[in-house]
Parts: structure tokens; sequence; C-alpha cells
């Protein structure tokens, strides 16, 4: 066992025997917690919390992350340059994990290996400060010890993909719709002016929900209804344990480059149609890595195969769909983006055997597509557009199927 793995289980049997101590919720103090470097090159982090909670710790390579997992915090207003920096970290981020629990993750620049880490609790009032102390060490010796604990106490149950194939539904049966408000939890999205993309999402998606509700004919899901974290391979996994008809993800996200306005639609390609599209798919899919789930990706030849098959009867569905959404939305809200059917190897829609669209409402870099974002009227027009595509996906999809019947 490394010297690392050895602390790691050293951390996690110090939280079980503080477990009965410990109560639910920890609030940040920012004026007790930050970066500072020592001597060396040496860095410390110091969170301090209003109590004690059962933590874990442990260290990812390609990136280089630090992860640490409470149960849990409360991160209040804080944000990340609130904590300072230091050399050798980059980005720091924070935030809900799943319910109950609460992760954050440092980006490291460079390889530095844990010398100690310890949550001295104060007698009587129960407060606590977390120290742990970075040290250079050699990339050879950061990536040996590198690896996500797995512990089903604290991970993420592991996703369920071998229901595929369901069976027939009557006519009658609503459509079974998964919407999926992107990113969540620790994966804030874009940002601008204060502004959350998961927050809009996850707004947007309610609202949604309400809309196709109310229209009938619909049985609607979402993959989070809170603000928590949600691997893109859970997100699948949801809709197969669903037996979800249609996948609908949802973003708004922003582009450095260009300029990028109005809502497109995407569907699945591993050749992105543009340069912007295989740039959007990057960030998504590297999401899941930096907040320390990483995707395997891992399918066999087998695999591969029956994979091919499902999409050879879904990929034509799910450009039926992709078309009606984009004649829907802009129908409803009076504009789309100029290219707004698009392409890209998004993680997400890789549900073989159901539709799956990824729709762009707009770019929170654009100001006229944030404003819209914000107004409860222009959301309300969208929602609208969405579910008109839906409906007429709906009536076209069974139309087709009663001929491929005949």
């Amino acid at each position: 066992m490394s010297k690392f793995f050895a602390l790691v289980m050293a951390v996690l049997l110090g939280a079980a025997a503080h477990a009965q101590e410990f109560s639910a919720l920890a609030r940040l103090d920012a004026n007790k917690s930050g970066l500072t470097e020592g001597w060396r090159g040496a860095v410390t982090l110091e969170l301090g919390l209003s109590q004690g909670v059962p933590w874990r710790m442990f260290h990812l390579d390609e990136p280089r992350r630090l992860v640490l997992d409470f149960r849990e915090v409360d991160w209040g207003s804080t944000e990340a340059a609130d904590l300072g920096s230091a050399q050798g970290v980059g980005a720091v981020r924070f935030g809900g994990y799943r319910p109950g629990w609460s992760r954050m993750v440092l980006d490291l620049e460079a390889p530095l290996m844990v010398q100690s880490a310890e949550m001295a609790v104060q007698d009587g009032a129960g407060a606590a400060v977390l120290t742990v102390t970075l040290e250079p060490g050699t990339a050879e010796d950061f990536a040996k010890g590198a690896g996500a604990p797995y512990d089903p106490r604290w991970d993420l149950p592991k996703p369920e993909t071998d229901g595929v194939a369901s069976s027939t539904k009557p006519e009658w049966a609503p459509t079974v719709v998964l919407l999926d408000p992107g990113h969540g939890g620790i994966d804030p999205g874009a940002e601008r002016d204060g502004v959350q993309e998961k927050a809009l999402m996850l707004s947007f998606s309610r609202e949604l929900r309400d809309t196709l509700r109310r229209a009938g004919g619909f049985e609607v899901h979402v993959t989070r209804d809170a603000d928590v974290f949600v691997s893109l391979e859970g997100r699948v996994a949801l809709a197969h344990q669903l037996g979800a008809d249609v996948f609908i993800s949802l973003h708004a996200d922003s582009l450095s480059q260009g300029h990028a306005q109005g809502a497109a639609v995407y569907t699945l390609s591993e050749e992105a149609s543009d340069a912007a599209s295989a740039l959007l798919a990057e960030r998504h899919n590297r999401a899941d890595i930096l907040s320390g789930v990483d995707l395997s990706g891992a399918d066999d030849e087998v695999t591969d195969i029956l994979l091919d098959l499902a999409r050879q009867e879904t990929e034509p569905r799910t450009e039926v769909l992709a078309n009606l959404m984009v004649h829907g939305i802009k129908n409803a809200t009076g504009s789309v983006n100029k290219k707004p059917r698009r392409e890209g190897a998004f993680s997400v829609l890789k549900a073989a055997d159901v539709p799956s669209i990824l729709i762009e409402l707009g770019f929170m870099s654009s100001e006229k597509d944030l404003a819209n974002l914000l107004d409860p009227g222009w959301r309300a027009s969208m929602a609208a557009g969405i579910r008109d595509g839906l409906q007429a996906w709906v009536i076209e999809d069974k139309a087709n199927k009663a001929l491929v019947r005949q």
C-alpha cells in the first residue's frame, strides 16, 4: 500500500471514528480558509468549518487533481477567489456532488503530493479546521498513487446500462421524456455576471416539465431536480432505467471566441459539424473528468457492434426529432442560431437506443441571449416551442413506425 493510500485509509477511519459525533451540515468559514505557499514549493490548504464532518481525500492523474469529499459542507456564498491562490494550484471548484455529499476539486499544475492531512475539532464548540499540506513530488510517484477508492457509503451507485431493448408500448401510452438540465453541483457550467448555467437550466427544466405535463400525453422526468452533480454516464443510464422515449439535454453555454447567438439543436456524431461544436463537446465531456469522475469509454468490440446496430434505427428518428425541434423553437421564439442544426461527440447523447438531442437555448456570452434566458416570458415561449417540436415528432414517429410494420 502506497504512502498516499495509507493516508487515505487513515482519513476514512478517522471519519468513521467521529461519525457519531458529527451531524449533517457544516458551514464553511471563508475567513478561516485559504491556500498558502510554504517553503520549497509546499502548499497548505486550510478549511475552517462550523463543525467536524466525515471526509475523505484522493488524487487523480491526467489531468492532475486533488479531490476532497465531505458529508457535508454548505459553501454559502464563498467563491474560489476568496480562498486565494498558490503556486502549483490552478482552478478550485466546490459544490454539491450528490444529496448529502459535497466535493472540492483542486486542479494541480504540478505533481503536488499529500504529506499530511488532519481535521482538528475543538472540544466543546465542535468547530473544526481541515489542514492539508502538499509538497512537490515526481510525476511518476504522483501517477502511481492516483486513483479513486470505491466505497458504496460515499460514491454514486454504478449506472445500470444493460437494459436496452424495451417491450413495445401500446398506442395510448404516454411518451416518456427525460429532461437533462446541464451541469449541477460542483460543475457550474458557463458563468457570467453572477449567473450560472446550472441554475438557469434547472429552473428552465422545471418550467418545461410543467409545460409538457399540461399539454398531456407526456410522462416527464428530470436527471436532477436540485443543485447536485450527476455524471454524464449516470444521465444516460437513467434514460435506460426509466425506459425513456426521448432524451433532451438543456444547456446555455458560453464561447470565448467568435460570436454565437440563438438556439441550436445538437445530435451525436463523432465528426463535429464545425469547430465550435467540437469545442463545446470537449468542454461538456471534460467536466466529468475535472469534477473527479473519469469517463472510461472502454467499449469492447462486441459492444461497439451492438451499439452501432441500435443506432441504425435510432439515428433517423433522432434526425427527425432535431429538425422538428428547430422548427418548433423558431416558430415560438421568432429566431434561432444561423446554423441551428449541429453535430458533435457529446457523451451525454450516447444512449444508442433512445433518440437524444442537446439544445443550446442560447449562449450566455451573448448579451441578447442572456437577457432572453433571464426573461420569464421568453422562457415560456421557448418551452412552448420545445413542446410543439415534441408533439410533432410523436405524431410523425408513430406514423413512421406504422409504415415499417406494414
